[in-house]
């Protein structure tokens, strides 16, 4: 990844997205060359120089502070996803700098035995565990079954990037399709800021760029988010329609994994669907045969 780049780059999207109106200023009419704010407007609305800010812009960050950045996210109007993907963009891009160690970027594709009987045992829910790259590296029956269609194809481990982009049976699973691939889209995008050395990622971004033009024009964009909690509207092939919402929540003794867990309130038509599910799960060897085979779990990334 190129971390000054991708500086330059998401800088311009979020400025070009934000009006003088919308950022408090006056608006004095007449043609503006570019859209959205100028890199002026930003420098005053940050309490910088304009020198300062465009050098940044330019992808130098030497020396950059908190307080710097913090009045730039204030001035842009980031959310919390886009403020920490700022800060993960100009730790890369400084030298010897390595990426925030909150998520540890990593080729494990299993967990260790305690989660995955934590899991297990969570028998009445769907639950996955992904990594940055949105590999599914473990699930319990019942998430398994609930997207047993990413598994229809042999490369392993499921991802949800290769699903949704390049699997045609994506755009009949996901209710809002586009909204889906924009989302998957923004969460790889935050990944790679916060593990720009990954080659992995490095890796699936390029395989499904080459064939993928939706993806291309999304990866552009330079949105990020955070996934932590939501919901997701599915059309699943044995049971229908499924509205469930997720909770994730990191694994702390597993950097760079999160845990999620789907749910439905209890008497709605998709809680009941999700009890036919575990049904047909318990009594259906397909998942089990969906498990991914052994793989090695060195960090070479």
């Amino acid at each position: 990844m190129d971390s000054r780049g991708d500086i330059r780059e998401f800088l311009t999207t979020r400025r070009a997205r934000l009006t003088p109106e919308q950022a408090g200023l006056p608006n004095f009419g007449g043609r503006r060359r570019v859209p959205g704010l100028r890199r002026e407007e930003v420098a005053l609305l940050a309490g910088m120089s304009v020198e300062y800010y465009v050098r940044l812009e330019r992808g130098n960050a030497t020396g950059v502070s908190e307080t710097v950045l913090d009045g730039i996210s204030r001035a842009l109007q980031l959310d919390d996803a886009e403020h920490l993907h700022l800060y993960d963009l100009v730790r890369a891009a400084n030298q010897g700098a390595r990426p925030r160690q909150r998520r540890k970027p990593s080729r494990q594709q299993g967990v260790r035995p305690g989660v995955q009987q934590t899991i297990d045992a969570m028998f009445s829910v769907p639950v996955i565990v992904q990594n940055g790259r949105l590999d599914i590296v473990a699930a319990n029956r019942l998430g398994f079954a609930l997207f047993s269609e990413m598994y229809a194809q042999p490369q392993r481990p499921a991802n949800f990037v290769r699903f949704v982009f390049l699997n045609p049976r994506a755009q009949t699973i996901y209710h809002d399709w586009e909204d889906a691939a924009q989302q998957t889209v923004a969460l790889l995008r935050t990944e790679a800021g916060r593990a720009p050395y990954d080659r992995a990622l490095s890796d699936l971004v390029g395989e499904v760029s080459t064939r993928s033009e939706l993806f291309r024009t999304l990866w552009a964009s330079h949105d990020v988010r955070e996934h932590r909690t939501g919901t997701k509207r599915i059309h699943h092939p044995i049971v229908g329609d499924l509205d469930l919402t997720y909770e994730g929540m990191d694994l702390t003794t597993d950097r760079g994994l999160l845990l999620l867990a789907y749910t439905a309130p209890p008497g709605s038509p998709s809680h009941e669907r999700l009890q036919l599910l575990a049904s047909w799960a318990a009594t259906n060897d397909e998942t089990a045969r969906a498990l991914p085979a052994p793989t090695d779990t060195t960090d070479t990334a």
